[in-house]
């Protein structure tokens, strides 16, 4: 048996060093708690993009976005060895002039494991993110099994679904802002459908007046902790990676429950850069 959280907090508006700090604040609540996964929100170093934002405001929110490596996510790597928890964080990148929301892996031994791209930014996001393509597409092993991440309504897609049941993903983090009523219904038709333990943390407060809705659930569809709705905190729950291996005794969706001959699906995880350079020789 392990406990897994999701840490349900807002980004500070006094931002990304205060939040990083008030994420650190938390060190003794996770080594209380003897956690072995820590999920953290979508963007919450860097923040979620207001929804019209003047010149002087992009460069603010461009200045508080992270570079990976970086000194953030060095800080990160820190909590993650002091805890010995892994941590699955929604962060702004920084990568030359473009920003993507990124989640970060952090391992309580080797450090930033991971990163993961969110493919498609959505509605207002689209004017301020960039898109991620298949080269970040992690599974990452943890002390819960393997983890990777869909952020917010990537968990929405089912092709991206479909890939990542197919490498294994036995713990299913989604970082994200979604405080709607059917979020629950997601994170608990993922769990089941994926037969994988789902860890949803969302962000709470904020300019945006997120309202939080962090749960846990198990590989049937059973919530286990949650929804989080009165304020921050550190959502647990103890499970056993070993339901994973019971559960898809009678449905595996990429394995004995899959139809290969009537449908097929085929993923590219080339990285695409903007320029690519070749010397010929």
């Amino acid at each position: 048996m392990v406990v897994v959280a999701a840490l349900q907090m807002g980004s500070s508006p006094e931002g990304t060093a205060a939040t990083l700090e008030r994420v650190l604040g938390f060190e003794a609540a996770i080594r209380a708690a003897n956690v072995a996964v820590v999920v953290l929100p979508e963007a919450i170093l860097g923040g979620y993009p207001e929804s019209r934002m003047s010149d002087e405001q992009y460069a603010r929110y461009f200045s508080q976005a992270v570079e990976i490596p970086g000194p953030e996510i060095e800080a990160l790597a820190g909590l993650a060895a002091s805890t010995g928890a892994s941590l699955v964080v929604g962060v702004i990148e920084r990568c030359g002039s473009t920003l993507y929301c990124t989640v970060v892996f952090l391992d309580p031994v080797r450090g930033l494991t991971a990163s993961h791209r969110k493919l498609v930014p959505t509605g207002r996001e689209r004017v301020v993110w960039g898109r991620g393509d298949g080269s970040t597409l992690p599974v990452v092993p943890t002390a819960a099994g393997l983890a990777g991440a869909a952020i917010c309504w990537e968990n929405l897609m089912p092709l991206l679904r479909a890939a990542m049941y197919a490498k294994g993903i036995e713990l299913w983090c989604a970082p994200t802002v979604d405080d709607g009523d059917a979020w629950l219904a997601t994170a608990r038709h993922i769990a089941c459908e994926g037969r994988c333990f789902v860890v949803s943390a969302c962000q709470h407060g904020t300019s945006e007046a997120f309202t939080g809705g962090s749960v846990i659930v198990g590989p049937r569809g059973d919530v286990l902790a949650g929804p989080l709705r009165d304020g921050e905190g550190l959502l647990t729950a103890e499970i056993d990676p070993a339901q994973v291996v019971t559960a898809r005794r009678d449905l595996d969706v990429s394995g004995h429950y899959a139809r290969p001959d009537v449908f097929a699906l085929t993923v590219d995880e080339t990285a695409r850069p903007g320029v690519s350079y070749r010397t010929d020789a």
